[in-house]
């Protein structure tokens, strides 16, 4: 298939960019170009003007501050994934990135388009609700941030403006006692989940539970925060009794959709499996262990 026809710009500046943005209410942005080259060829997209914003070197960092792990939105996954910070202090995060498609892809797919495009099938939308996580926006009147509960709206929707640009990603700098992991099942190498699930937690030192959360991936027509799963955790201690019962909260929060993946029962199960798989990993991790 062959592409309709569109304009192609490539900014110097954010700023540039959401000007063009601005100015031309039919253009996309042009990251990693995974998800939106398809749709073009299909017909699926046809945007008037693609905004390439991968000179913008501005938008390609991963540092770590006094209360965020920031992260640029034109930062490759390639990066993320071999990041020293992020392998030694966010293993969730980690988890995650090695998990989005494969290498070739990974060398060119960015973390703000994975997040940006905002498919219910992508992996890291659902690691950012279990981390709590920010998305920095920036538009017209300057940048403004989204908590990640807020900001997927719907299936391929999110809380942009059509003249804004995701600019960063922030989460929380991890702390002691903290631990984190991500499960997913794919038919293939590279293939979007058939289900995920990302647990992130926060134990005391006496092992009670300070802060919990469960993010599921392609059980629902957006990425799912699993909220009493994640609250029945709080104020005791991770056992493998409050594991089996938040496993349980979490597959009732699903809203799976049979397909040539799975049933809704089978995909529900999934979920369970890996959310316990993945709080006894985060237990692990959050209590010094190489899990």
């Amino acid at each position: 298939m062959i592409p309709a026809s569109f304009d192609y710009t490539r900014p110097k500046t954010v700023a540039e960019a959401v000007t063009l943005l601005g100015e031309n209410p039919e253009a996309k942005i042009l990251a990693g170009g995974h998800s939106l080259i398809p749709l073009m060829r299909f017909r699926l997209a046809e945007p008037s003007m693609l905004i390439d914003i991968n000179q913008l070197e501005e938008l390609r960092y991963i540092r770590e501050g006094d209360s965020w792990l920031e992260i640029g939105a034109m930062t490759r996954e390639a990066a993320v994934e071999s990041s020293e910070v992020v392998v030694t202090r966010y293993p969730l995060l980690v988890d995650t990135a090695r998990v989005v498609a494969d290498p070739l892809v990974r060398n060119m797919a960015t973390l703000g388009g994975n997040v940006a495009h905002a498919d219910p099938a992508n992996d890291h939308p659902a690691t950012m609700l279990a981390y709590g996580a920010e998305m920095v926006i920036t538009g017209a009147s300057g940048e403004r941030s989204v908590a990640a509960a807020d900001f997927f709206v719907d299936a391929f929707t999110t809380a942009l403006e059509p003249s804004e640009i995701l600019t960063a990603i922030r989460i929380p700098r991890a702390k002691d006692g903290d631990g984190g992991a991500y499960f997913k099942l794919e038919r293939k190498v590279g293939d979007f989940a058939t289900a995920a699930v990302a647990a992130q937690v926060c134990l005391s030192s006496d092992g009670v539970t300070q802060s919990a959360g469960i993010g599921l991936t392609n059980v629902g027509l957006t990425p799912i925060y699993a909220t009493a799963a994640s609250e029945s955790l709080i104020g005791s201690a991770l056992t493998d009794e409050k594991i089996q019962g938040a496993a349980k909260l979490a597959s009732e929060a699903a809203e799976p959709i049979a397909d040539h993946r799975g049933s809704e029962d089978y995909k529900r199960h999934l979920v369970a499996t890996f959310t316990t798989r993945a709080l006894k990993t985060a237990r692990e991790r959050a209590q010094g262990g190489a899990a």
